[in-house]
């Protein structure tokens, strides 16, 4: 019986052992959360997939080469909840992109707001804000 016990106690500390490094990639510490980045692309991607939701976009710098950007946001269904779906873009569209930049400078971030070609405003963490709204409160809340 004491065998038993100590076989089980041994897989169930492995497992979890294992599944430590699962928990380590959820987090905002590669992002730089005090700066926030306004930018104008053209979509090439919009990846649907767990974990995140990656938007790809190209814009030019003010050099007038193209930088490939790549924009991370939430789990699928978290971002069905918040009005967003597997066609909510497309390629070739403009948007612009709003998003707290990758701490290390390369072109990669967290987005905060996608604004659409239609006027629409998308809120990765809380769902859709009108356009108006947003310019006239900034609360989004709404």
């Amino acid at each position: 019986m004491r065998k038993r016990s100590i076989s089980i106690w041994a897989v169930t500390a492995g497992l979890l052992s294992l599944s430590m490094p699962l928990f380590a990639h959820h987090g905002n510490s590669v992002f730089d959360m005090t700066k926030t980045l306004s930018l104008k692309g053209s979509v090439t991607e919009w990846d649907w997939a767990n974990p995140h939701c990656l938007l790809q976009f190209d814009v030019k710098d003010e050099g007038g080469q193209t930088v490939h950007w790549i924009v991370e946001t939430q789990n699928p269904a978290n971002m069905v909840m918040a009005g967003w779906g597997k066609a909510t873009f497309k390629a070739g569209e403009e948007v612009t992109v709003t998003l707290a930049p990758a701490k290390n400078g390369r072109p990669f971030g967290r987005i905060h707001t996608v604004l659409l070609p239609s006027g629409k405003m998308l809120d990765a963490d809380k769902g859709d804000v009108p356009a108006t709204d947003v310019s006239k409160s900034g609360d989004y809340s709404k």
